[in-house]
């Protein structure tokens, strides 16, 4: 935990004894009072909190952590990538929210795919509250306040139609008022080891010749058994490029990691 993360509502109270946050402050930080911390407030500032004082034992309020917020600056911007990922084990899940929160991804969509397991979806993790943890424990590992948002679907085909319609409407740049801001190109990307039209790497760097900073990416993943031709022939249809990673066959998570890592570096954003 590399920052403390509050809601609007807890920054300006004090923590419990027993809270989590409240523990990692003063047993693993070592913070007493007159000490700081980084803090922030969830999907707003970054910060300092001044520890004020810590209830006394035996009385009403004890080991409760006492402290005074200082905003300094706005968190850590999400990324531009939006990430569609097919079901994995639930032990997979919870380190994949962990670490695409940790690389700062705007949007995660959780689907279910035709080759996936389906209780998977039905694990107690998915529950909004359990995952979110997942995502909210990656966002303060990153020292960011932003929490990418997590949606849930039961098909591939309702996912890709829940995405299209948060996606801009095109515009013609030929017939554009000055006024309006150019529109960033989309990028739609699906991993898959079984014959892609070329490597990850060709298509962001060779395609689109060092590009893709300026573009927002939509990359797709599969569950642990892959696509079907039916979803490749769906992907394809809306516009998605299948692209490989190499000859390894890599589990839901790890392909998770890498890709969105290649791609943040294509854009620019881990340099």
């Amino acid at each position: 935990m590399n920052i403390c993360l509050f809601s609007e509502s807890e920054i300006t109270q004090p923590l419990p004894k027993h809270d989590e946050r409240t523990e990692h402050i003063v047993k693993v930080l070592h913070k007493g009072a007159g000490d700081s911390f980084d803090a922030g407030i969830i999907g707003g500032a970054a910060g300092v909190a001044m520890i004020t004082r810590i209830g006394e034992k035996g009385a009403e309020d004890e080991g409760s952590l006492y402290f005074n917020f200082v905003p300094i600056a706005e968190g850590k911007p999400l990324y531009p990538l939006t990430m569609i990922v097919g079901f994995p084990r639930p032990i997979q899940l919870r380190r994949l929210l962990r670490d695409v929160a940790g690389l700062g991804v705007q949007a995660i969509h959780l689907t279910g795919t035709e080759l996936g397991d389906k209780s998977y979806m039905k694990s107690t993790l998915v529950e909004k509250g359990a995952a979110y943890k997942m995502l909210l424990d990656g966002t303060a590992q990153a020292a960011s306040t932003h929490v990418p948002e997590l949606f849930m679907h039961t098909t591939l085909r309702e996912c890709l139609a829940a995405i299209e319609k948060t996606l801009p409407a095109k515009t013609d740049n030929a017939v554009a008022h000055d006024s309006e801001a150019p529109q960033k190109e989309i990028l739609r990307i699906a991993l898959d080891n079984i014959r892609p039209a070329m490597s990850l790497h060709d298509f962001l760097y060779r395609e689109h010749a060092g590009g893709s900073g300026n573009a927002h990416v939509l990359a797709a993943i599969g569950s642990e058994r892959g696509w079907t031709d039916r979803e490749r022939a769906l992907l394809e249809q809306t516009g998605f490029v299948r692209c490989g990673m190499g000859l390894r066959v890599l589990r839901t998570e790890t392909a998770a990691t890498v890709s969105g890592s290649i791609i943040l570096d294509a854009m620019g954003k881990l340099g």
